[in-house]
């Protein structure tokens, strides 16, 4: 399989929180892998998620992302320009 991705992903076992719907909505993650174009999230369900949301990292900071595919309980995303 070709690979994809603009640049490598390194593993990780993070704690993440997606937020959407004008902060009104939250859900928990983990972060399995990132690059600095993007990441693999996992969470219990991932098919009620909007194509677009804001990733809030532990540490607090936040990355606007857009959603690149799905599965039932993953999504890859890509970051954005801006925090959303």
């Amino acid at each position: 399989m070709d690979e994809l991705r603009k640049s490598p992903r390194v593993r990780s076992l993070k704690g993440a929180r997606i937020v959407y719907d004008n902060g009104t909505k939250t859900r928990d993650c983990t972060i399995r892998n990132m690059s600095k174009d993007g990441a693999k999230l996992v969470m219990e369900s991932a098919m009620q998620l909007p194509d677009a949301f804001i990733l809030l990292f532990d540490d607090g900071n936040q990355r606007f992302c857009r959603v690149r595919w799905r599965k039932i309980n993953e999504i890859g995303v890509e970051f954005m320009n801006g925090a959303g």
